[in-house]
């Protein structure tokens, strides 16, 4: 999408949050935000352009349902080998400008963020979360579809809850409800509203902001093969990894575990995203995908 028209974005320009901005994620005429190549289109255009004094940066969405529903699925399955492949490392590339930008960064939850959606959050430094109106998953379904995650979160959610749970949840596709996902120590802080979740965001940026939080000029600031999260990772793999290999999945989230440790974050990508195509093309991969939009059309 040529000249991309950047998401919606304010910036307080005085007050405690002075300096501090919002960028919302949006896909108008949608009834909830999913990530797809329009919108990694608009956040590319939107990084590009922020202010250069910005303080600190929340990332919203516009969605009252959810954060972000996931990846499109569509592209995985329709796209050929090599387009796909391009398609996963030009999110990654979009992804890590938020990652590297040079004031701190947080993810505002309101809703549901699964797959790529919860990935792009935890590219930022921290989760804010608020209790829905219902109880809401996030988390990392992929391997659900007899896939994995694409956008490096087999190594991300091992450093934001127990490894050996993270490592378990991702390989099988089961996400934690909010409250399970407050108890496992996901968020950074939390809103006691979605009408408060913005603010206690901003709070959390002004905060880091006035600590001197340094720049993440090499990706997230917490993925499995940092320290001081390598150890803790590396043991976890160790004692589930023949637990997890069971499926093809579980390998492949060993494997970008593993990866993520052993060679650091370019390497957890890179064999994420290539286990991601070669998984969507095995006979499971395929069904699975399948059965998910038959069972779509039928809603």
């Amino acid at each position: 999408m040529p000249n991309a028209t950047p998401l919606p974005f304010t910036r307080d320009a005085s007050g405690p949050f002075a300096g501090i901005g919002v960028l919302t994620l949006e896909q108008p005429g949608k009834p909830v935000v999913v990530l797809d190549l329009a919108l990694i289109q608009r956040l590319e255009a939107s990084l590009k352009s922020l202010p250069i004094d910005l303080r600190g940066l929340v990332l919203a969405s516009a969605s009252e349902r959810v954060f972000v529903a996931g990846a499109d699925l569509k592209a995985i399955s329709e796209l050929n080998d090599d387009e796909l492949f391009r398609y996963l490392q030009y999110g990654s590339r979009v992804f890590g400008m938020l990652a590297q930008l040079p004031y701190p960064t947080a993810a505002a939850i309101n809703g549901a963020a699964l797959g790529g959606g919860l990935e792009l959050a935890m590219h930022c430094d921290a989760l804010i979360a608020a209790p829905g109106a219902k109880p809401y998953p996030v988390g990392l379904p992929e391997a659900g579809l007899s896939i994995c995650p694409g956008w490096g979160g087999s190594n991300l959610l091992a450093a934001r809850i127990d490894p050996a749970d993270a490592i378990r949840r991702t390989a099988s596709g089961k996400p934690l409800m909010f409250d399970d996902a407050k108890a496992a120590g996901m968020f950074d802080a939390l809103a006691d509203s979605p009408a408060a979740l913005l603010d206690v965001a901003k709070q959390w940026v002004a905060d880091a902001a006035r600590a001197g939080m340094k720049p993440r000029p090499d990706g997230p600031a917490r993925t499995a093969g940092r320290s001081p999260w390598a150890p803790k990772a590396l043991a976890a793999l160790n004692a589930v990894r023949d637990e997890v290999s069971a499926t093809d999945s579980g390998r492949a989230v060993a494997a970008a575990v593993q990866a993520g440790i052993d060679r650091g974050w370019p390497a957890a990508l890179e064999v994420e995203q290539r286990e991601l195509v070669r998984l969507r093309n095995s006979p499971a991969g395929k069904a699975a995908i399948q059965a998910f939009f038959e069972k779509s059309a039928k809603r």
